[in-house]
C-alpha cells in the first residue's frame, strides 16, 4: 500500500456519533483531511458537509468509496452495513476504519478479515478506550505490579430502560438484532471486552446466559457470563439494561494479589486503587473528540510513522466473545427461522 503524507478521508454514515465523538478528529489532527461525507438522506449529508466545512457530500456510499480524492474510509453506519461497506472499500483499494462493534457477528468479521488479507488493505476498529488516559493508566498500573499479579476481573453494567414508554418504531436501532447483532449489550459490553483484551490478553474461554426479562424489544436485555483470558485471569460479569435507577452501576474491578483497581467504563469517573497502603483515586480528562487519539494512530500507521492498537483482528476477537455470551438466546431463534 502506498504511503501518503496527508490522508484524505471519507465518512460513510454521518449520524450522531460523528458530530463530536469522531467526525471533527478527521480534520483536526495532523496530516489528516476530511474531504467527503455520505448519508442516505441527501439533505442531511449536505447539512453535515456545510457545518463541518467538507467539500463533497454524497447520498450513495459507492460514489464516496470510488471517489479518486478519497484515500481511506471511516464507516460510521449501524453494524448491519459494516461488512458490506468495508468489503467494498477494501476491494476498491482503500483502507477502512470501522465503528464498533466491528460487525453484527463474528462470521461477518471473519469475512472482512479475509478480504483485508486478499486485497492487502488494512482494517481498524473504533475501540478508542485503548487510547484514553484513564484506561492507559490502568494498563500502566497492572504492568508496574501496583496490585501484584492480576487474578480476577469483574464487570457490572446495570442501566434503566429508556424504552419503557416507547413504541417499537420509536426505539433506537441498538435493540433490533437484525441491525445491531444484539441489544445494548453488543453496543456497550463490546467496549469493555475489547479493553480487557488490550489489558489482560485475548479471551480463550467464554460462556454466558442471555435473556429478555422486560419484553420491551426483541433483543436480550440481561446477560451474565464468565470467561478466561489467555493470561490466566478469570472474569465474570453481569449486564442489565432494564433495572431501576437505584440499581444503576458502571464498574470494572480487577483483583490482584496485592489489591484491587476499580474504574468505570462509561461514566468517566475516577480510577481507584486499594492496597495495604490505602485507597488512592486518580481523575483524568478525555480529548474533546473522544476518538481523536485512536484516529491519530490510524493516520500515523497509514503514513508509516506509527501503529494503531485497535485492529480488525482484535475487533473480531471481541465480536466472538459477544456472540458466545448471547448464544443461548439467539441460536434457538435462528434455528427456527
Amino acid at each position: 500500500m502506498k504511503q501518503l503524507n496527508t490522508i484524505r478521508w471519507g465518512i460513510i454514515g454521518v449520524g450522531d456519533v460523528t458530530e463530536k465523538k469522531s467526525g471533527p478528529a478527521f480534520y483536526k489532527i495532523e496530516h489528516s483531511r476530511l474531504v467527503a461525507v455520505m448519508r442516505r438522506n441527501a439533505e442531511k449529508a449536505a447539512d453535515y458537509a456545510h457545518r463541518h466545512n467538507v467539500q463533497k457530500w454524497f447520498s450513495d456510499a459507492s460514489e464516496l468509496i470510488n471517489d479518486p480524492e478519497v484515500d481511506a474510509v471511516y464507516i460510521a453506519t449501524p453494524p448491519d452495513s459494516h461488512a458490506r461497506y468495508a468489503i467494498e472499500t477494501m476491494r476498491a483499494g482503500k483502507p477502512v476504519y470501522v465503528e464498533k462493534p466491528m460487525a453484527r457477528n463474528y462470521s461477518e468479521c471473519l469475512e472482512m478479515l479475509r478480504v483485508s488479507e486478499e486485497t492487502g488493505m488494512p482494517i481498524w476498529t473504533a475501540y478508542y478506550r485503548r487510547t484514553l488516559p484513564a484506561f492507559l493508566k490502568v494498563k500502566e498500573l497492572i504492568e508496574s505490579d501496583a496490585i501484584g499479579k492480576p487474578l480476577l476481573v469483574n464487570i457490572k453494567l446495570h442501566k434503566p430502560a429508556t424504552e419503557k414508554s416507547s413504541k417499537p418504531e420509536e426505539m433506537n436501532w441498538h435493540v433490533f438484532p437484525e441491525i445491531s447483532g444484539g441489544g445494548h449489550f453488543f453496543d456497550l459490553a463490546s467496549h469493555q471486552f475489547d479493553y480487557l483484551d488490550f489489558l489482560l490478553g485475548p479471551v480463550k474461554e467464554v460462556s454466558g446466559i442471555a435473556s429478555n426479562m422486560a419484553g420491551l424489544y426483541p433483543a436480550e436485555d440481561t446477560v451474565v457470563g464468565t470467561w478466561k483470558h489467555e493470561s490466566g485471569v478469570t472474569g465474570s460479569g453481569s449486564w442489565c439494561f432494564v433495572c431501576d435507577e437505584s440499581s444503576e452501576k458502571d464498574e470494572i474491578t480487577i483483583t490482584g494479589e496485592k489489591g484491587t483497581i476499580v474504574f468505570p467504563c462509561f461514566t468517566h469517573g475516577n480510577v481507584k486503587i486499594n492496597t495495604n497502603d490505602g485507597i488512592v483515586e486518580m481523575g483524568f480528562s478525555n480529548p474533546e473528540h473522544i476518538s481523536q487519539n485512536l484516529v491519530q494512530q490510524v493516520v500515523d500507521e497509514l503514513r508509516g510513522t506509527g501503529k494503531c492498537v485497535s485492529t480488525g483482528v482484535s475487533g473480531a476477537r471481541t465480536s466472538r466473545v459477544l456472540d458466545e455470551m448471547v448464544k443461548n438466546y439467539y441460536e434457538p431463534h435462528r434455528s427456527n427461522s
